[in-house]
C-alpha cells in the first residue's frame, strides 16, 4: 500500500550517494546541452557526439534533455551509446528538418506529446534556419519513485541581432504558448522540470512572463552551489565555436540555457548544485558544442498534501498580480509591434502581386493584338517575350505565397494578443478581489 509501504533507491552523482524511502528526499540529476548538430555545417558534428556520448553513458546523468539533434541519425547513435545507462529515450519529431528535441532517462518514460510554436520565423530567411527546425517543446512524463514528473525539453527561435530584434514578437508569442503548454499539462504532475535553450536572457520579457505565469524557478538563482562559467553563462567567448559576433554587446558571454524546476503540493523541490561546462573538453581538441552543457542536481522532498507551494497568507498578492499585469501588458505591446509589421508586409506582398498581375495581363492583351492581327510581326523577340511571362509568374506565385504567409503570421498574433488581453482581464479581476495586506502590531 502507498501509506505503509518503503522502496529503497539510489542516484549516483560521482561518489554521492542519495538512499531514499517514500518519505525521504531523492536526488536527481539533470542535464541540459544544446549539441549545435547541423550535419555538414556544423564543425566537428560526428566527433561531437561522440565525445557526448561518452560522457554521458560515464556520468550517469538521471534525465539528460538535448537541443538541436537534428539529424535522427544523430539521435539513434546516441540510443544505442546510452543503452544501458539511460534504456529509456524519445525523439520529438517536427517541422522539415525535426524539432531537433530529445529526451534520454534512466527513468522511464510512460508518455510523451510534442506542441509545436506556431510562429517560428521566416522560411525565406533560410540563412537562419529556424523557420525548417520547426521550434517547439516536447513533454515526457515519467515515473521517479513514487512521484510523477513532467518533463519539458523546448528551443525556442534565435536572436540574431540585440540592437534590432525582428524575431522578439514570435519569441514573445512561443514564451506564451510555453507557458499556457506547461499550466495545462503539469496540472497532475508531483514536479516539474523544464529544460532547454530559450535563447533569452534572464531579464529579458520572455522569460520574465514564462516564470511568472508558471512558477518555475531558475536553478542557477535558486542552488546551494554553483560551479562553472561566470553568471551562469552557457554562451562565452572562450568557447572556439563562438563567434564574437553572436555575444555583441556582451563581452564575456550569455546566459540564454537554463534547467527550470517547481513542485507541488504533494513535493518539494530544491536546487542542491549546479554545474556547467567552460569552453573546451580536458583531453579534447574541442568543446561539446558552442553552447555549454548544465548539469544540476535537483532534491525532491515528498511531503504530505497538507503542505502547498502556495505563498503563505501574509504575502502581498497585489504586487504579485500587479508586477503579472506589468508583464502581460508589456508581452501585448510587442505582439502588437509584430502584428503591424507583418500587417505591412502583407500589403506589400499584396501590392506586388498586382503589380506583376498587371504586367502580366499588358503582355498578354499585346500578345492577342497580334494574333487579331494576322500576318503582323511580333515587336518583341520571342525569348524576351517568354522571359517577362515567366517572370510575371514567379512574382505572381512568390507574392501569393507570402501573402498567405503572412496572413498565418498574422492569424498567430493576433489570436495570442487576444489570449493576453483576456487574460489580462482576468487578473485585473483578481487584483480588484484581492484583500488588501494586514499590517502586523
Amino acid at each position: 500500500m502507498p501509506g505503509i509501504q518503503s522502496w529503497t533507491r539510489s542516484v549516483h552523482h560521482r561518489d554521492l550517494h542519495c538512499f531514499v524511502t517514500m518519505s525521504d528526499p531523492m536526488c536527481v540529476r539533470v542535464f541540459s546541452l544544446n549539441c549545435w548538430g547541423i550535419r555538414f555545417l556544423s564543425k566537428h558534428c560526428a566527433q561531437r557526439y561522440a565525445m557526448i556520448g561518452e560522457m554521458l553513458s560515464k556520468e550517469g546523468h538521471d534525465l539528460v534533455l538535448l537541443q538541436e539533434v537534428w539529424s535522427e541519425k544523430d539521435f539513434l547513435f546516441l540510443k544505442k551509446k546510452l543503452s544501458c545507462s539511460h534504456p529509456h529515450s524519445h525523439y520529438f519529431k517536427s517541422g522539415v528538418i525535426g524539432s531537433g528535441l530529445a529526451v534520454f532517462s534512466k527513468h522511464r518514460i510512460h508518455d510523451t506529446f510534442l506542441y509545436r510554436y506556431s510562429l517560428n520565423g521566416y522560411p525565406y530567411m533560410a540563412h537562419h534556419g529556424d523557420w525548417f527546425g520547426g521550434k517547439a517543446v516536447g513533454l515526457a512524463v515519467i515515473n521517479i519513485g513514487n512521484l510523477t514528473a513532467n518533463v519539458y525539453v523546448t528551443h525556442l527561435h534565435a536572436e540574431y541581432c540585440r540592437e534590432k530584434d525582428s524575431y522578439l514578437p514570435h519569441r514573445v508569442v512561443q514564451a506564451w504558448e510555453l507557458q499556457q503548454f506547461v499550466r495545462h499539462t503539469s496540472a497532475g504532475a508531483d514536479v516539474v522540470i523544464l529544460g532547454g535553450d530559450l535563447n533569452m536572457h534572464p531579464q529579458d520579457l520572455g522569460t520574465r512572463l514564462l516564470r511568472s505565469y508558471t512558477g518555475l524557478r531558475d536553478s542557477y538563482l535558486e542552488t546551494a552551489h554553483f560551479d562553472g562559467c561566470e553568471n551562469g553563462m552557457t554562451l562565452i567567448e572562450d568557447n572556439p565555436f563562438i563567434s564574437k559576433k553572436e555575444i555583441v554587446p556582451f563581452e564575456k558571454g550569455i546566459r540564454i540555457d537554463y534547467i527550470l524546476f517547481k513542485g507541488s503540493s504533494r513535493a518539494n523541490m530544491s536546487c542542491t548544485s549546479l554545474c556547467t561546462t567552460k569552453g573546451s573538453v580536458p583531453d579534447h581538441p574541442f568543446p561539446y558544442s558552442d553552447h555549454e552543457a548544465l548539469t544540476a542536481m535537483l532534491k525532491f522532498d515528498p511531503r504530505s498534501s497538507s503542505v502547498t507551494d502556495g505563498v503563505a497568507p501574509e504575502t502581498d498578492l497585489t504586487g504579485e498580480v500587479a508586477e503579472l499585469i506589468d508583464i502581460l501588458t508589456e508581452a501585448r505591446t510587442e505582439v502588437k509591434v509584430g502584428l503591424h509589421c507583418a500587417e505591412r508586409m502583407r500589403s506589400s506582398a499584396a501590392r506586388t502581386g498586382v503589380m506583376g498581375l498587371a504586367l502580366l495581363v499588358l503582355e498578354l492583351a499585346i500578345l492577342a493584338v497580334f494574333w487579331l492581327a494576322l500576318g503582323a510581326e511580333q515587336p518583341f523577340p520571342r525569348v524576351s517575350f517568354y522571359l517577362l511571362a515567366a517572370l510575371c509568374f514567379a512574382i505572381l506565385l512568390t507574392t501569393f505565397l507570402l501573402y498567405i504567409f503572412y496572413t498565418i503570421e498574422i492569424k498567430s498574433l493576433q489570436g495570442a494578443e487576444d489570449q493576453m488581453r483576456l487574460a489580462g482581464g482576468s487578473l485585473q479581476e483578481k487584483l480588484r478581489g484581492v484583500p488588501p495586506l494586514r499590517s502586523k502590531s
